[in-house]
């Protein structure tokens, strides 16, 4: 078993980071183990440092399957940017280029290996002459007949694991619902699969949703507003995306639009633009975006109304995966659903896609929290309102709708789960129809308690109760609903349950919404965000895989002036602090003389220590500044240093203090963390270090 010191200096090393994201260890131990893992993480929540940490220090190769040429493509150039060895093997590729990467194979030079499901033949002699660690599926929605873009090679896929019983497989998807959930395990042939459900919770994002009313000049508003931040503007039609891009291009907007019937090459370009920082705005189908990387995307809009909340989940969560604020703005058209309707008539699964478009245009319609009824409808159960969707922030008037609620739960719990919404409403308002009578529903108590409130009506308080996490459809179950757990507190304990005021949540969504303030820029950001894009450039890397956005932002915060200091910065691993510290540094300490001076470490430790009297532990004062931990500890050094009451033997094992004591006596250079850090050969933190070193310098 590989030391949890070690996992985590790989992940400072090789990626820049000092903590891992929720969920991110505990699955990585679990490939070490050699159990087969099951993830659903959101877009931007850190899936691919799942298996990409375990490939650099499993003996052998990591096979990485993937759907997308331009997926494999990027996730290679970041890893090599990293300092890690990996290729990719497709059909885009002449023999000779495939020829040089099983030669680095060969000689093991590679520690990941990307392909797609259809390439696999490719393998064939890896697969007899290679030792395997550890098999990736990438998009594993794809091989789900339920999921939401059903890709048939990866129905092959099962037979992986029926070969290679003893190597572990991890499935990872942004999306999937809980049948879906099933169907992947399942064809993959790892029913037993450890099943990692992140929080679908994306803070960062703001949800708003607006009808469909002259909606060019509303997104042309949007644009201005933010100049120099790159989005995606779904639409649902090839045509719409020229039509799109074409009136923003007259406004001024540089936009492209990007669908499946432009020229590969020209479609390759377009991306490798967006990619590139050199386009601001792409006007694309869905099929854009599942093999983007870009982190510093800052808006999605949707032109039209999705298909169901899966795929509207994963592409707005293309927006803000560097953690930063970021905005996604939602049109909707009765001429939408129409549309969509057509098109679930037309594709497998006809009832699930058509209840699925219902739960997206209920969505739509909502009056409660947006955020809520996203995450209630992926089974994570909250009770508390975001406060950042646009309902929240211009909410509905409300009245007390307990016993409208607990007649609506009452009676899908006398029909034993087992009817659809409309069924309900007819047993509610006492129908005298066919289904009624046939099933006997005409006999239940709750039948015709609720004649006085209209069947439409009774359909939007439905929603809203699904939406509020009451009830829940089971869309594997022929549109079932269903009672939550929640719905036990209103039917038996009395809570109470607020309803919309319909007449009145039609006045708000007729709100004009005043337009936002224009962003003022920060100087220093946008200096290091150009040389970023000219290293980019000259590299001929997308800007991003240089540094995201956040690490920007946290060098503007910091400016850091040393290696020390600049390693410290999250997001910063030592391949790029050796490529492009000296850049930043440069950059930073010619701006602080120009411009102004330095802040002052007092400025910002001032807050540190504040946080730190409060009882706070390093990763609750972190996550409360949106600093790194190392930072945070060089703020505890510091203040040590100028004589506060900081316990400095909390943060260091005795073992540790009494090796860097030594380390001091024999380092030739012992005044750089970075001496001592390889001197430990990385087992050792940075953080650590300083820390010890604070204390042994009040023994002198």
């Amino acid at each position: 078993m590989i030391a949890p010191i070690k996992i985590k200096s790989t992940l400072k090393e090789y990626f820049g980071y000092d903590q891992f994201r929720p969920l991110q260890e505990e699955i990585i131990q679990s490939i070490f183990e050699g159990n087969d893992n099951l993830v659903i993480m959101p877009t931007g929540g850190g899936k691919s440092i799942c298996f990409q940490l375990p490939a650099i220090l499993l003996e052998g190769i990591t096979i990485v399957i993937s759907p997308l040429i331009a997926l494999m493509k990027d996730q290679v150039d970041g890893l090599t940017t990293n300092g890690i060895a990996a290729a990719y093997i497709n059909s885009s590729q002449s023999e000779s280029e495939q020829q040089e990467i099983y030669s680095k194979i060969a000689a093991n030079e590679i520690k990941l290996l990307y392909t797609a499901p259809e390439s696999l033949s490719y393998l064939e002699h890896i697969f007899t002459s290679q030792k395997i660690s550890l098999i990736a599926i990438d998009e594993a929605h794809c091989i789900s007949s339920w999921g939401h873009d059903f890709r048939p090679a990866y129905t092959n896929l099962g037979y992986l694991k029926n070969r290679f019983p003893d190597i572990p497989v991890i499935a990872l998807t942004a999306t999937a619902d809980k049948a879906t959930r099933e169907d992947i395990a399942n064809q993959l042939n790892i029913p037993n699969a450890t099943q990692h459900i992140a929080s679908f919770d994306r803070k960062n994002l703001k949800l708003e949703v607006r009808p469909a009313n002259d909606r060019i000049t509303q997104i042309i508003n949007f644009i201005e507003d933010k100049p120099n931040e790159s989005g995606i503007i779904y639409c649902l039609s090839r045509k719409a995306t020229q039509a799109v891009a074409e009136k923003l291009q007259a406004a001024n907007i540089n936009a492209m639009a990007y669908h499946a019937g432009i020229a590969h090459n020209i479609r390759s370009q377009i991306q490798e633009d967006f990619i590139n920082d050199t386009c601001q705005v792409i006007c694309a189908t869905i099929a854009f975006g599942m093999g983007i990387d870009k982190s510093n995307v800052r808006w999605v809009i949707h032109y039209n109304l999705p298909k169901n909340i899966e795929g509207y989940y994963q592409e707005i969560g293309r927006a803000g995966r560097d953690g930063l604020p970021s905005d996604t703005l939602l049109f909707h058209s009765y001429g939408d659903v129409i549309q969509l309707q057509k098109f679930a008539q037309n594709s497998g699964n006809v009832d699930v896609q058509l209840a699925k478009l219902d739960r997206m245009k209920e969505y739509a319609d909502a009056l409660s929290c947006r955020r809520k009824i996203l995450l209630n409808y992926f089974g994570e159960l909250i009770s508390e309102d975001c406060g950042n969707c646009d309902v929240c922030k211009n909410p509905p008037q409300f009245f007390d709708g307990t016993i409208i609620a607990q007649k609506a739960l009452s009676a899908v719990a006398r029909l034993d789960g087992q009817e659809p919404i409309g069924t309900v409403i007819d047993v509610l308002r006492g129908a005298q129809n066919n289904t009624i009578f046939e099933k006997g529903y005409q006999n239940v108590k709750t039948y015709g308690i609720a004649k006085d409130i209209a069947w439409l009506d009774w359909k939007q308080y439905m929603t809203q109760l699904i939406n509020q996490g009451y009830l829940e459809i089971a869309f594997h179950e022929n549109n079932k609903l269903k009672l939550t757990q929640f719905a036990k507190d209103v039917l038996f304990k009395g809570k109470k349950v607020d309803l919309a005021n319909l007449v009145e949540a039609e006045k708000v969504k007729e709100k004009q919404k005043a337009k936002a303030p224009k962003a003022s820029k920060n100087l220093l950001f946008e200096r290091l965000r150009e040389l970023r894009l000219n290293i980019a450039r000259e590299e001929d890397v997308p800007a991003y895989q240089i540094f995201n956005d956040a690490t920007l932002k946290e060098m503007d915060a910091e400016r850091p002036m040393s290696d020390e200091e600049f390693i410290q910065i999250n997001g910063v691993g030592r391949k790029k602090m050796e490529n492009y510290g000296y850049q930043f540094i440069k950059e930073i300490i010619a701006f602080s003389k120009e411009k102004k001076p330095r802040r002052t470490k007092g400025e910002t430790t001032k807050k540190t220590y504040e946080l730190y009297k409060q009882g706070l532990s390093i990763a609750e004062i972190a996550q409360e500044r949106k600093l790194a931990e190392t930072t945070i500890f060089s703020h505890i050094s510091k203040l040590y240093d100028d004589g506060k009451d900081i316990d400095l033997m909390q943060f260091i094992g005795k073992q540790d203090l009494q090796s860097i004591r030594d380390a001091k006596e024999t380092l030739n250079d012992p005044d750089t963390l970075k001496a001592y850090f390889e001197h430990f050969e990385e087992a050792i933190p940075y953080s650590t270090i300083r820390i010890g070193l604070t204390i042994l310098s009040k023994e002198n």
